[in-house]
């Protein structure tokens, strides 16, 4: 364990950030889930803005990794533009 008054501080804030970090994380799935399991396209086009604009967040963040949010961003707005 940490011996040092700033490292015990560092391990508290790590902690803070890895909890906070998995919320987002763990919220955006399943708005991503909620999406992808919606049928009309009308409705889905409001909560894809929503649900991108989450997966942005996560890239700014770093939770996921820039080209992560890319790709997952595509294959959303493909999906729901193939709705009929």
């Amino acid at each position: 364990m940490a011996n040092h008054k700033a490292t015990k501080k560092d391990v508290r804030q790590s902690e803070k950030r890895r909890e906070r970090n998995r919320y987002y994380g763990k919220t955006t799935r399943n708005a991503i889930r909620t999406l992808l399991s919606s049928t009309e396209k009308a409705g889905s086009k409001d909560e894809l803005n929503k649900v991108l604009s989450m997966i942005d967040k996560l890239a700014k963040r770093n939770v996921i990794h820039k080209n992560k949010a890319s790709n997952l961003k595509s294959g959303l707005v493909k999906r729901i533009n193939a709705l009929a």
